[in-house]
């Protein structure tokens, strides 16, 4: 069992910057993926990034990419986004999620952190 927590989100005007942590719980983040989704009012949950458990290996969506990068630090079991440029449409609640390594869905969850820009 893996529990998530999501820290770091707020208001910042566009062209700022963010950054959001996940503190994980359990003896067993390493093993695990990170991801970051995020959704919108009225939107499905998108994928943003996500990183693999040495933290050798990331992805970014298209819409994020250049701008967002995230990171892992095993030793404190959180992992990280940096959030630069912020547009008005990254606002929306993001989340922390976790998978075993190896597995296609991730199956634990944080409650969200809300990010709100302001043009």
């Amino acid at each position: 069992q893996v529990q998530l927590v999501e820290s770091g989100g707020g208001l910042v005007q566009a062209g700022g910057s963010l950054r959001l942590s996940c503190l994980a719980s359990g003896r067993t983040f390493s093993n695990h993926d990170m991801g970051w989704f995020r959704q919108a009012p009225g939107k499905a949950r998108d994928f943003v990034a996500v990183i693999n458990r040495s933290g050798g290996s990331t992805n970014y969506s298209d819409s994020v990419k250049g701008r967002f990068t995230i990171s892992r630090d095993n030793a404190k079991n959180t992992v990280y986004l940096q959030m630069n440029s912020l547009k008005v449409e990254d606002a929306a609640v993001y989340y922390c999620a976790a998978r075993r390594s190896g597995s296609r869905s991730f199956d634990y969850w944080g409650q969200g952190a809300q990010v709100t820009v302001s043009s």
